[in-house]
């Protein structure tokens, strides 16, 4: 049998089954097949969940790095919302918050928004909350001023909108 790495992870990591197969859009009996050819025990009813030390180690339980220093998250998302959550001592928070407030030391302010071009990325230095939006654009604003001309990223296409 093939194993798919992804669910070797989470299944290491200690997801239950169902979630993973929720997760990874895969059949249960895939999740379930992995398990036993990775020889790792069926999983306990009722028995206590997966803790850690600190929410950030909760955090990189459930990432995996990607090349160009993205961050793609492993762990369950809200079927609803599609958002990352991680829970963490009975506290449910969404993992970019979690990454960002990691990453910048204080909580952010209003959305946490990716500041790059991968689709899903939450490392912490590749999110901005509304306080880092707002500088970048007084930046972005007093650059002609300082230097003179457009700023290096400036893209054309988006004047007159």
């Amino acid at each position: 049998m093939k194993i798919r790495a992804d669910i070797a992870a989470l299944l290491r990591a200690g997801m239950p089954e169902s979630h993973i197969a929720a997760q990874l859009h895969v059949s249960p009996r895939t999740v379930r097949a992995t398990r036993r050819a990775l020889g790792l025990p069926a999983p306990k009813r009722g028995g206590a969940p997966v803790t850690y030390a600190s929410v950030e180690d909760a955090f990189r339980a459930n990432t995996a790095p990607v090349d160009g220093g993205h961050v793609r998250w492993t762990g369950y998302t809200d079927s609803v919302s599609g958002l990352p959550v991680l829970c963490y001592r009975g506290r449910r928070q969404t993992a970019p918050r979690v990454a960002f407030t990691s990453h910048h030391g204080r909580e952010p302010v209003g959305k946490v928004r990716r500041t790059c071009e991968y689709e899903g990325c939450i490392a912490g230095a590749h999110l901005a909350d509304r306080l880092i939006r707002e500088a970048n654009q007084r930046a972005d604003a007093a650059y002609p001023g300082i230097f003179g001309g457009l700023p290096a990223d400036h893209d054309e296409s988006t004047q007159g909108t």
